[in-house]
């Protein structure tokens, strides 16, 4: 079975401008130029909600595919981020680093950016990317 969410050719800029919330929707900017930065790609609508960068192949037990390597979505109740466990899991010693957070099966939850620790996260964007694109 295939990964049902697929890049497209939605624009990014598009979709950040019309996230109702305006906190929300400054955030999203501010992280798509984090992690256009740190990444070097440029930033892709995967699905109707999500951002993402680069792209991998996946390897599950229901599902394979491709999925981008990090990503977020600019979700009403967080900022959710993709791609940024490793090796540890949930357990990444960085996220401690992070602040305010909650993780879930391969995400981490951020309900405020300006109260996490941007160069942390930057560090966790920059190590996903090092590890998947080794």
């Amino acid at each position: 079975m295939a990964i049902v969410t697929q890049p497209t050719d939605a624009d990014v800029t598009a979709f950040l401008d019309a996230v109702p919330d305006a906190r929300r929707r400054a955030e999203g900017h501010a992280v798509r130029e984090l992690m256009e930065r740190v990444t070097g790609a440029p930033a892709v609508m995967w699905g109707p909600s999500m951002v993402g960068f680069g792209a991998q192949h996946y390897e599950g037990r229901a599902s394979s595919g491709e999925w981008f390597v990090v990503g977020f979505s600019p979700r009403k109740a967080a900022l959710t981020f993709y791609g940024l466990f490793s090796a540890y899991g949930p357990e990444n010693p960085l996220l401690a680093e992070l602040g305010p957070h909650t993780t879930g099966k391969s995400c981490v939850y951020v309900k405020r950016l300006d109260a996490i620790d941007l160069e942390v996260l930057e560090k966790l964007v920059r190590t996903a990317w090092g590890r998947r694109r080794a």
